[in-house]
């Protein structure tokens, strides 16, 4: 060719060198070639616009399936695709081996891609050669390849934590080029964190941690740009990379993978697999890397959501599940949750402790040693659901509250029950725009609860249930008897529901236990079968409350329970929660012995002189002279605060019990009054709001509790030695 003359065409050029050009459109399925393409493929010898299938049955089954899955990891990689495939003839016989390079260019639009590319005919490499070992596309490998796929993909899927798939992508052997070394690169904002590590010692990733993204490191790469990078040679990486290639150097390994660890369309983190012997990267290497990378990212994205739920629902039990508080003298305590169900396994059950009004847990001035009453709480929202864990987060709070003003068993489940009828109506309200929802629309749920108060120094109990299993108790020589009681509908069915208690005494060396359904039927057991099941874990135990709450959940959700499964399928979906309170063997505790019981009407102010006198005739064997003119004084006021502020009677009632030496007086004033007393800030001259002040300087302990109707104002004062 003379200076001057044009350039030939691109298309004569490629000709001369015996190279067809061709075009591939994925999206309408044709396929382009010019003369010498169709005449490598066994067509005329002139250009022609071909159908997909056309061009598939020149091409051997087999490599045409080598075919499409190059070309989609150079897609995802933005690289070249280059393979050799077989020609074949009408009659299906191999008529030539060539060699395509093409680039893929995807339309996310059309959701495909294009590929414009160069064939050439090769010549077939000799079995056994290191052309034929390289670049052979064979049977046995392909086979191999896919076993190694499918054995890689069952044991990332199984594993349920971060640490059991790093333990599964170290022990990957890959077809034909197992690697000494791997590594899982993390990101924590602009650095690179190292997740775990295989190959190498602890102190070996010490440079490689906390590396800026914007280091001329491959993995910091791999993340910024979201492409794969392979390193063939230790000459290509210190030319590649020469900053970070001291940092590898003295591993002494050959070849080098990083792959984007993506999920989601958004990268994780970076995957290093290194080799201490040489590695072409051919198509088909890259293709097992690159599956093996992407179900690595989809093992640790779910691994990490799995972690962060079992941390989220372990933060959501100890946040919910309240410890039993301080020892209480004569009683025993024990309580278990445990969370059987999938997903975020907090559901609806729960329990609870609540010290009382009037009792000394509450009290300002609290001793070690001291005896009072506190209420019992079991309860099961339905569902296994977030829903249902808020609800029973709002009803604990509620309860506690209702217990607080100082309630009987009664009302608080009443007043429960309206609350969370209240909450359920104005949720579902709100979901269907103010409108009433229909049958599909309805979250329809509800509550069982049963509540009990127990009186340590005596043992006796007073529980109302809401359609909650009765409780059960162990008598001291280890009968076991369904303790019936009482009950109403649970709670959020009816707003004005009643609940009905019922009484009874928790005998020395006795114990109750409450639980939730779940104790009862899971491992597939009904109601009656349930119970057979905890009976006999009841009767057969010997040794303390903490060891038997062990027993009986261990009976019916450990190993053994799957031994004594019951007559429906052995599903294991609900939440277990039981409660253990045990009357520890004694002396019985003297109830109160002595108590005045009085009323002043708004007519009759002068018996409060009466009640003055009965008071001082009830403590005639009190040590202490000035606490008893401090009860008197006290006591008065607190009636006259009755009788002026509000149009009501009060009725007072004082008690004086406990051993010689250790007796406590208390003396409770009760009016129907809906006003409650408050502080204020009397003068020197005034005659009045000195009440409450007098209150708070001469009693060791005070309250005021409402009562539904009315409310009732208290002191206790302590005998002294």
């Amino acid at each position: 060719m003379r200076t001057g003359e044009p350039l030939p065409a691109v298309g004569d050029v490629l000709a001369s060198l015996a190279t067809g050009l061709w075009h591939w459109d994925t999206v309408t399925g044709q396929v382009w070639v010019d003369a010498e393409t169709a005449r490598l493929m066994g067509l005329p010898p002139e250009p022609a616009t071909l159908t997909e299938a056309e061009v598939r049955a020149r091409i051997h089954p087999v490599d045409w399936n080598e075919i499409t899955g190059v070309v989609r990891l150079a897609a995802a990689e933005h690289t070249l695709a280059e393979v050799r495939f077989r020609v074949m003839d009408e009659e299906s016989r191999v008529i030539r081996v060539v060699r395509s390079r093409s680039r893929p260019v995807v339309d996310e639009a059309q959701k495909g891609y294009t590929l414009t590319g160069t064939l050439q005919e090769v010549a077939e490499p000799t079995p056994g050669s290191p052309a034929g070992r390289t670049h052979a596309v064979t049977g046995d490998w392909r086979r191999s390849r896919e076993a190694f796929l499918l054995d890689a993909g069952r044991a990332l899927a199984e594993a349920r934590s971060t640490a059991e798939v790093l333990r599964v992508a170290a022990g990957l052997s890959m077809p034909g080029f197992s690697p000494s070394g791997l590594e899982v690169f993390g990101v924590e904002g602009d650095h690179l964190t190292i997740i775990g590590h295989y190959g190498q010692m602890p102190s070996d990733e010490r440079p490689f941690e906390h590396m800026s993204l914007e280091t001329d490191y491959p993995a910091a790469e791999v993340v910024r740009t979201g492409r794969a990078v392979y390193i063939s040679s230790p000459e290509e990486y210190r030319s590649r990379y020469p900053l970070t290639w001291p940092l590898a150097e003295r591993f002494h390994r050959r070849s080098w993978a990083y792959l984007p660890l993506t999920a989601s369309g958004r990268t994780l983190g970076a995957w290093l697999a290194a080799f201490n012997h040489p590695v072409a990267f051919t198509p088909d290497e890259r293709s097992v890397l690159t599956t093996v990378a992407r179900m690595l990212a989809q093992a640790l994205s779910r691994a990490g959501t799995a972690e962060t739920e079992r941390e989220l629902s372990q933060g959501l039990q100890r946040s919910m599940m309240p410890t039993l508080g301080p020892r209480v003298p004569g009683m025993e305590l024990a309580a278990r949750y445990i969370p059987t169900g999938g997903g975020l396994q907090v559901g609806g059950d729960w329990y609870d402790m609540i010290p009382l009004p009037g009792s000394p847990s509450t009290g300002c001035a609290r001793k070690a040693g001291d005896v009072g009453r506190f209420a019992l709480v079991m309860g099961d929202v339905q569902g296994h659901d977030v829903r249902a864990a808020g609800l029973m987060g709002q009803l604990r709070i509620a309860l506690r509250a209702y217990a607080a003003e100082g309630h009987r068993p009664d009302a608080v489940l009443s007043r429960a029950s309206r609350f969370l009828h209240g909450i359920l109506d104005s949720g579902t309200r709100a979901g269907t725009g103010g409108e009433h929802a229909s049958g599909d629309d309805l979250d329809l749920r509800f509550a069982t609860c049963l509540y009990a108060e127990v009186d340590p120094r005596t043992g006796a109990l007073e529980i109302a249930r809401a359609g909650h299993p009765d409780p059960v108790i162990r008598m001291a020589d280890g009968t076991v008897l369904l303790r019936p009681t009482a009950g109403g509908l649970p709670l959020g069915i009816d707003p004005d529901a009643d609940y009905p208690t019922t009484r009874f005494v928790l005998q020395p060396g006795e114990t109750m236990m409450i639980c939730t359904d779940g104790l009862i039927e899971t491992g597939g057991h009904d109601l009656d079968t349930g119970w057979q099941r905890i009976r006999t874990i009841l009767e057969q135990h010997e040794g303390g409350t903490e060891e038997l709450a062990d027993a009986l959940v261990q009976g019916v959700h450990g190993p053994s329970s799957h031994h004594t499964t019951g007559p429906l399928a052995d599903r294991r979906e609900d939440d277990i929660a039981v409660l253990l309170l045990t009357r520890q063997p004694g002396r019985p505790v003297r109830p109160e012995s002595r108590r005045t019981l009085l009323t002043v009407a708004q007519a009759e102010p002068e018996r409060i002189a009466v009640a003055r006198q009965q008071l001082r005739e009830l403590l005639h064997d009190w040590p202490s002279a000035d606490q008893v003119d401090s009860a008197v004084l006290l006591m008065s006021e607190m009636l006259a605060n009755v009788l002026v502020h509000t149009d009501t009677d009060a009725l007072v009632l004082a008690e004086v019990g406990g051993e010689k030496g250790e007796r406590r007086i208390r003396v409770e004033v009760t009016d129907a009054g809906e006003d409650l007393p408050h502080r204020r800030r009397p003068g020197e001259l005034a005659s009045h709001g000195r009440g409450l002040v007098l209150i708070e300087l001469l009693a060791d302990e005070w309250g005021v509790e409402p009562r539904g109707v009315g409310k009732s104002i208290w002191f206790e004062l302590h005998e002294k030695a």
